[in-house]
């Protein structure tokens, strides 16, 4: 059965205006049998959204909005597709506390969502390190190396994996190899292969799922899939549940890549 659980909506404040009716016809026009809505959660209120726009998270006060429009839709398209309700959730490191208090207010209303990180943090300052090149370029001056940023990254989303957020904590890994996203922007090559494998592992110790996310084949300077095929093959040994995202902010990019990478789901 054909599911893109990655799927982002027009109450994204970085994403477009296209509508929900857009994506759901869409998919099912691609013979896609089941979606999940997993729009960027509202932050911490205390956290400070480092993007300039400070736009990486939903309007707390459109939550209540996105959750019964969802709801109508399940029920207005029940006959033709499974819509899920859902959201991607920020593992925040310092912010645990307010991310479990969170879940525990809106998890009962959630179906089926993703923890991902985006946010590092170093020296007290936090980053969001796939919003542009630049920044990127930036913070691996400041922290040292591409190899430190990859290891800072790792660290943060190992923390996710292990942390406890109670029990409407995401069941699903987001993009587990987003710092490649500007990988090709910098001449060096970083070996982070023993780190995707542990993260695998913590993975499949904690009996979650991999967003098996085709946005990066998107990218410029990233080229792959988020995580790279030899690493989507190694998941599947390890008996981790794949789901595919395509982590679409419009309608046009839903189910991008899909046949690509449906041969290794």
């Amino acid at each position: 059965m054909k599911k893109d659980g990655h799927i982002h909506t027009p109450y994204c404040p970085h994403g477009t205006p296209d509508s929900f009716h857009l994506y759901i016809e869409k998919a099912i026009q691609n013979g896609f049998h089941e979606i999940t809505f997993t729009e960027h959660a509202p932050l911490p209120t205390n956290f400070n959204d480092p993007t300039p726009d400070k736009d990486s998270g939903m309007n707390f006060k459109q939550l209540e909005a996105y959750l019964s429009d969802l709801k109508q839709l399940k029920k207005q398209y029940e006959k033709d597709i499974v819509i899920s309700t859902g959201l991607e959730i920020d593992f925040i490191s310092g912010f645990e506390r307010e991310t479990a208090t969170f879940l525990n207010t809106y998890g009962m209303y959630l179906d089926d969502s993703i923890l991902s990180v985006h946010f590092l943090s170093f020296q007290n300052t936090y980053t969001c390190i796939d919003y542009s090149k630049s920044t990127y370029l930036k913070f691996i001056e400041l922290v040292g190396s591409p190899m430190a940023v990859y290891k800072l990254y790792y660290k943060t989303l190992m923390d996710s994996i292990t942390s406890h957020l109670g029990i409407y904590k995401p069941k699903r890994i987001g993009h587990i190899t987003l710092v490649h996203k500007f990988q090709h922007a910098f001449p060096e090559i970083v070996d982070d292969h023993d780190e995707i494998v542990a993260i695998l592992i913590e993975i499949k110790n904690q009996q979650l799922q991999l967003d098996v996310n085709s946005a990066g084949l998107a990218k410029p300077y990233c080229l792959e899939s988020y995580p790279a095929p030899s690493y989507i093959q190694l998941a599947k040994q390890l008996d981790i549940p794949l789901v595919f995202g395509s982590d679409a902010h419009q309608a046009k990019d839903l189910h991008q890549y899909y046949d690509d990478l449906q041969v290794y789901l």
